[in-house]
């Protein structure tokens, strides 16, 4: 890709906000069935409600737990923007 190619590209915001909304809407979709608040509340479980690292155990399984933790709790932040749209 050129300089030029990327001088031509224009992102509307209207048109990024647009995108995050959708995605926050069919996160809430896709979680927001029995089934998905079950499913939500393991993965919650699994990786968000236990202990980042464990004492002994080598310092970038912190950084990869956390990563796990992250996923989660971005799709929590997603389906509660959701709600407010």
């Amino acid at each position: 890709m050129s300089w030029d190619e990327l001088d031509a590209i224009t992102l509307d915001v209207r048109d990024v906000q647009q995108s995050r909304d959708d995605l926050d809407r069919l996160t809430m979709r896709v979680f927001g069935t029995e089934d998905g608040q079950k499913l939500l509340m393991a993965l919650k479980a699994t990786f968000v409600d236990v202990p980042v690292a464990a004492p002994g155990t080598d310092p970038s399984f912190a950084y990869f737990a956390e990563g796990q933790r992250d996923v989660i709790r971005g799709l929590i932040a997603r389906i509660q923007r959701a709600r407010k749209l």
